[in-house]
């Protein structure tokens, strides 16, 4: 339901479809200075244990014997870290497939916040990035705290999972705006009777430094890491707790952390605005395409909102018990514009939703929520919000307050803007309050680091980028101009090289690098 804030890498919605600030130490204020970082540097007593743990490494259960696992150690709580309260996080490795000299591990995250960091290497990663990095590096995992494998955030059962993705997030009147507001408390509620002692330590922060534990006890100095989507900002902020553990760190598809819940709310709106006006203009190059707009976007977003009016007014049939609601036709088409080898599924699911037939929409949506063919959700959602709301305060506190806002948001998005500007009031009733702020990140004395940036990316619009590279002492900016989420292994032979290379060599590319 909350769409917007939900930030990962677009392999894991493509594969899942073909089948999202930091704190102190223990949660106060967000470190912003140079002293930010090295007042962290010298491992405490207390957390020497955990730093100087064996990883006890195994196959991995299942189909998964090409890869090894094993469980991480780390403090609920790392101001006051106690034994009786550890957390047990999952971790998995491939080892390097070459011969050539070894230059230890590379940590991937997709992002989420929510996603599976073991799901993507073992699914996505470990066989989908460049044989060079694989043959040279160590390919690692951490499922962050709270997240898949790693002690989960658990909030609704599937069925009641079911009946909160299809709420109506445009309300239309007082009734409807109840309604909402009663699911967004409900969700809350749900999470804090089922992980009430977790959820005052899932912040980005608490899993920065747990990335930090994992490295040490991978026997690594550096950490050499690819960090997709809100992964930018989980790397981002280990650079500013520890800048001289950097080693070779790649931020694709960046998060500015000198922005508000709210700024990231508006701007993502418009991101996913100009990523439709891009599948407009191409869908008008194709014979069955469904909005009839002649490439003009302005023509194709009010169809689309007609569309979904009509959709509120009568759900469409699926073949399943279940209907297509317009909040869950929505998600569908935002979760198309991750990746554009998925417009011509987008394509055909408009076209038949227009038949009446909602079943490839909702497949779509099910795809965006990680919800599987026996209506099994995955934890995104829960952790998800979960770290959103522990992280920064809520966008939006009241529907007054939406309302007030969306005329802004419509006009940044005529059809995915109300829903945005509604999505903006989930973290409100949230039982933990936010521990961290915007800051900026500058990780003095830090290596290199390589921020990418995609033009018309959706879920992190281009300018996030170029504002994280310019406040990291060390940020470099390499510039895709494309469409979709993130650019590293996406298809271009320019990004993937300048990668490569840093990865490689350690030497990233200019600043002005600009790849098409």
């Amino acid at each position: 339901m909350d769409t917007s804030r939900l930030l990962r890498v677009s392999g894991t919605l493509a594969a899942t479809a073909a089948l999202l600030v930091s704190a102190a130490v223990s949660g106060g204020a967000a470190p912003s200075s140079a002293a930010s970082g090295r007042a962290h540097e010298e491992v405490p007593t207390a957390l020497r244990p955990y730093y100087e743990q064996k990883l006890s490494w195994h196959a991995c259960p299942g189909k998964r014997r090409d890869f090894e696992c094993a469980t991480l150690r780390a403090p609920l709580d790392y101001a006051a870290p106690s034994t009786g309260s550890d957390l047990r996080l999952a971790v998995s490795r491939k080892k390097a497939t070459g011969s050539g000299r070894h230059l230890g591990s590379l940590m991937v995250n997709p992002g989420g916040p929510g996603g599976s960091a073991i799901g993507f290497l073992q699914g996505y990663a470990a066989s989908s990035y460049p044989a060079p990095v694989r043959a040279r590096y160590d390919m690692v995992a951490m499922d962050p705290r709270g997240v898949a494998a790693s002690e989960p955030v658990t909030c609704l059962s599937d069925a009641d999972m079911d009946a909160f993705t299809q709420v109506d997030t445009t309300p239309d009147d007082a009734d409807e705006v109840r309604e909402l507001t009663a699911a967004y408390r409900g969700f809350a509620e749900a999470c804090a009777e089922h992980s009430g002692k977790l959820l005052r330590h899932v912040s980005t922060v608490e899993a920065a430094r747990d990335m930090d534990v994992f490295r040490a006890a991978l026997g690594d100095d550096k950490l050499h890491y690819v960090g997709a989507s809100y992964g930018t900002f989980l790397g981002a902020t280990y650079a500013g707790l520890f800048p001289s553990r950097v080693g070779r760190l790649v931020l694709d598809g960046a998060l500015d952390p000198s922005l508000s819940a709210d700024q990231v709310n508006r701007e993502q709106t418009a991101g996913f605005q100009t990523a439709f006006a891009s599948f407009a203009e191409d869908c008008a190059q194709h014979d069955d395409c469904p909005l009839e707009a002649g490439g003009r976007p302005e023509v194709a977003s009010t169809r689309l909102k007609m569309f979904f009016d009509e959709v509120d007014r009568r759900p469409l049939r699926t073949g399943t018990s279940r209907q297509l609601t317009e909040s869950l036709a929505t998600t569908g088409v935002i979760s198309a514009m991750y990746d554009e080898t998925t417009w011509p599924i987008l394509r055909k699911a408009l076209r038949s939703a227009q038949r009446g037939d909602g079943a490839l929409l909702l497949r779509l949506s099910d795809a965006y929520y990680e919800r599987d063919e026996r209506g099994v959700y995955a934890n995104l959602m829960p952790a998800n919000s979960a770290v959103n709301c522990l992280d920064l305060p809520p966008a939006l506190q009241t529907p007054g307050a939406v309302r007030r806002s969306l005329a802004d948001f419509e006009k940044a998005s005529p059809a995915l803007g109300a829903s945005f500007a509604w999505a903006s009031l989930s973290c409100a009733y949230w039982p933990v309050p936010a521990v961290g702020t915007p800051h900026r990140i500058t990780a003095p004395g830090a290596a290199p680091i390589l921020v990418v940036g995609t033009t018309r990316d959706p879920a992190t619009p281009y300018p996030w980028a170029r504002a994280l590279a310019s406040q990291l002492s060390s940020g470099r900016l390499l510039t895709y101009d494309g469409d979709g989420h993130t650019a590293y292994t996406r298809g271009s032979s320019c990004v993937d090289s300048a990668i490569n290379d840093y990865l490689l060599t350690t030497t990233p590319p200019p600043t002005s690098r600009k790849c098409s």
